[in-house]
């Protein structure tokens, strides 16, 4: 079991999501901004290892504009050294890698541009994971998307446009319960139709479920998952006292978490802490569950 954190390291005087307008791109300016996020993204890795958090999201501006018909640099040849390098660290470390879209990545939109949008998106998504030379436990996320007023057909068109990604998006992609619309009934449908592994969000299931427990719902989730997709995934998070309901807490409660780790008990997965002081919380839930056999913290291989 690895525990780890999205995107931002609070603690490092650096970001790796840094980006601009649109009406300021230039060439220079993007190999710049890439040339800060990678370092950046280099130290949040050299971070974690040593304080055995083995699980990353990168975040979606790590190039930004990638998948921009304004960027007609070769982003990817330019920065092909230094991201199978940052790949290498975190392969030396067994650490695990994701990478989650924004909420614009919609593949059952019935809206043609968006989806040609979001088809590019994940293309630039999987390439990121290729370059840092990464296997298949290296996952991109998304949500099934909207309803648009017919179920049945909008999860129809999410199948159906899933067979329409290249190779490279369909082997990462994983999809993921939400809150509003898709529960994880729905997304075992998906997955029955596609073989996509399905990503089981604890916090979205306390919000929309089918009456499953959190224990059940893992396990089904983790029955998607083959061998060469690494462990099964899953994203933690808890309510955000006196905000709106899908509103993510502040930092950790303890106590909730490990009721959650003993509820799952003996399922072995990572865990994504999607809590808003970052690694903060991951640090606070690696000591809690120190004593729990399935945690790695061992980070050299």
């Amino acid at each position: 079991m690895r525990i780890g954190y999205p995107c931002i390291n609070t603690t490092l005087d650096c970001k790796a999501d840094r980006t601009f307008r649109l009406k300021s791109y230039s060439e220079e300016r993007l190999m710049a901004t890439v040339q800060n996020n990678l370092g950046c993204l280099a130290r949040i890795l050299e971070y974690n290892a040593q304080n055995h958090l083995l699980f990353f999201r990168i975040t979606s501006d790590l190039v930004p504009f990638a998948s921009h018909p304004v960027c007609r640099f070769n982003w990817q040849r330019h920065f092909a050294a230094q991201l199978s390098e940052i790949g290498r660290m975190a392969r030396s470390h067994r650490m695990r890698i994701s990478m989650h879209p924004d909420q614009f990545v919609v593949i059952n939109s019935p809206n043609e541009e968006v989806v040609d949008n979001s088809i590019r998106e994940l293309q630039y998504h999987a390439q990121v994971l290729d370059l840092m030379g990464l296997d298949l436990s290296a996952k991109i996320q998304i949500h099934v998307g909207g309803v648009y007023g017919d179920r049945a057909q909008s999860l129809a068109r999410f199948v159906g446009r899933h067979a329409l990604l290249s190779e490279a998006v369909r082997r990462r992609l994983v999809v993921e319960n939400d809150e509003r619309s898709y529960a994880l009934a729905d997304c075992l449908q998906v997955s029955a139709a596609t073989g996509i592994p399905v990503l089981f969000d604890a916090f979205h299931h306390q919000i929309l479920n089918r009456g499953e427990t959190v224990a059940e719902a893992l396990r089904l989730a983790a029955r998607t998952w083959n061998v060469e997709d690494g462990p099964p995934m899953a994203d933690y998070s808890q309510p955000s006292p006196g905000k709106s309901r899908g509103s993510h807490a502040a930092s950790i409660d303890i106590r909730q978490f490990r009721r959650f780790l003993s509820e799952t008990s003996p399922l072995d997965f990572d865990i994504m802490l999607e809590i808003k002081d970052k690694e903060e919380s991951a640090l606070k839930a690696v000591k809690a569950d120190r004593d729990d056999a399935r945690l790695a913290t061992s980070a050299p291989a």
